[in-house]
This record gives structure tokens, C-alpha cells and sequence, in this order.
């Protein structure tokens, strides 16, 4: 039984579990034998949560680690994270969340890291969450261009001013300020999505998730046969350094995921296989 109230849970939950399927699919078509492996995971009787997930992982030739996990939870927060989280001190700390979250490391440097978060979140009242960026090694423009045109249409179809406001906080959330400069070349970054109509929120939401299944293939298929030597390889594990620096420290999900007492290896999918400093 669900800790609060949340109409729109189920639908934003469904939806995110059929965004999971097509994504997967989508890269599977790039992998001549590679396949993703299911996870399903849930908290143990007595546990202060309920629900649970699917994490998804793939190892493959084009991809060197994706993930692309779906995640469905209520219960209580933890008294930290009820101090932290808006509407949980009304709601007793009693909270849903249910999400899609997803990390690519690609094999190839001159292929774009990427990262998908589309979240629904109910405390005392519901928000919507979520965001894409791209952080690639070697920055095209043409490659640039063609995510942030693809985002700007979802953010069209909401208001007016959605795509400069969700650019700006995205190039000022995914930055690090110890190394001052950005974690790449930016995408759009919201939170705590509440507007007046909640349908029109989740709308918006399905954009944006349509928005990168359309977009981040075509990068794929456009970079995964260029020809690379050791040095950008190199290059792009030190490169990941800086991403794995940015999620450890900074990363609102990771901090959630810990805060919730998650599954650790569904909110620590984003680290990846090798990096150097």
C-alpha cells in the first residue's frame, strides 16, 4: 500500500517502466551480441520501504557499461532526508518516488557519455523532476547542436521560456566547483515540477524522454566507427575521472539514493568501468 496519496503514480510509474524497455532495445540494436541483464530488487519485510525495482545493465562492444534502471518506492524517510526533502515534515516523512534513471559509458571516445533522470516524487504534494545531458570527450558542435535542438522541442511543447531556464540550471547544476568547469556540454536540468496542472507536467516529462530516445542513437550511430588511438582513449578515461568526481560529490540521486537506504548498485550504476586521475 502506498505511503501517500499520489494519483499520478501509477501512470508516471508505467510510463517509465515502458521508456526502460524501449531504450534498452534501442541500444541492444548496436550490440552484436551484448545484451542487457535484469536486476529486480526490492527491501526486505519490516523495512521502512516498500516497492523496489529493475536495474539493467549491459556490457558490450559500443557500449562499455550502460545502465537503465527503473525504480517504484514509498514509505518514510530518514530524519535527515525529511529535513531535507519539500513536504515531507507535513506528510510525516511519509513519501513515493518513482523514477528512470540512465548512465552510458561508451567504448568509443569520440561517442558522447549521456545520462537520462525522469522522476515523479510525492511527499504532502508531488513534483516532477528530471533532466539529460551530454558529456563527451571530444565535443562536436553538429553533435552538440542536434541534443540541445532535441531537448529545446520537448521544453516547446510546455512554455515559452522552459528551454533557457532548464538549460541555465543545467549548466549551473552539473559543474564542478572545485575544478571550476562544467561535467560538458550542458542539456536541461529541472525539479520540483508543480505547476498548476500536474497532467501537463507529466506531459512535458514524456517529451523529454522522447526526446532522448530520438536523439541519442542517431549520436551513436553517428560516432561509433571513428577510428581512435590509445591517446584518446586515454583521454577519455580522465575524462570520467571528472564525472565519477561530480556523482560521488555532488549528485542529487546519489545523495537520494543513500538517504533512502536504495539499492546501492542501482544508484551507483553511473560510476564507470575504468577511470583515471
Amino acid at each position: 500500500m502506498n505511503a501517500v496519496h499520489a494519483p499520478l503514480a501509477d501512470p508516471a510509474a508505467q510510463y517509465f517502466r515502458d521508456l526502460q524497455g524501449r531504450i534498452c532495445a534501442a541500444f541492444e540494436a548496436f550490440e552484436p551480441e551484448a545484451r542487457f541483464e535484469p536486476r529486480r530488487w526490492s527491501r526486505p519485510s519490516g523495512h521502512r520501504l516498500e516497492g523496489g525495482g529493475e536495474s539493467r545493465l549491459m556490457r558490450g562492444a559500443v557500449f562499455e557499461k550502460v545502465g537503465v534502471n527503473f525504480s517504484h518506492v514509498w514509505g518514510t524517510f530518514s530524519e535527515p532526508a525529511r529535513a531535507q526533502m519539500p513536504g515531507a515534515a507535513e506528510s510525516d516523512g511519509r513519501f513515493l518516488a518513482c523514477g528512470l534513471s540512465l548512465v552510458a559509458h561508451m567504448s568509443n571516445p569520440y561517442v558522447p557519455t549521456v545520462h537520462l533522470n525522469l522522476r515523479y516524487l510525492h511527499t504532502s504534494r508531488g513534483w516532477f523532476g528530471g533532466g539529460s545531458d551530454l558529456t563527451p570527450t571530444f565535443p562536436f558542435e553538429e553533435d552538440t547542436a542536434a541534443f540541445h535542438a532535441a531537448l529545446q522541442r520537448a521544453c516547446d511543447t510546455y512554455r515559452a521560456d522552459a528551454y533557457e531556464t532548464y538549460k541555465a540550471w543545467c549548466d549551473r547544476y552539473f559543474y564542478l566547483p572545485h575544478r571550476h568547469e562544467p561535467r560538458g556540454v550542458g542539456g536541461i536540468f529541472f525539479d520540483e515540477l508543480a505547476g498548476p496542472d500536474p497532467h501537463c507536467d507529466f506531459a512535458f516529462v514524456q517529451q523529454v524522454g522522447e526526446a532522448f530516445l530520438g536523439v541519442y542513437p542517431a549520436l551513436v550511430s553517428r560516432r561509433q566507427d571513428t577510428p581512435y588511438d590509445e591517446a584518446a582513449r586515454e583521454r577519455l578515461l580522465y575524462k570520467r575521472g571528472r564525472y565519477v568526481e561530480f556523482n560521488l560529490v555532488y549528485d542529487r540521486g546519489t545523495r537520494f539514493g543513500f538517504q533512502t537506504d536504495a539499492d546501492p548498485e542501482a544508484y551507483l550504476m553511473s560510476l564507470p568501468p575504468l577511470v583515471r586521475w
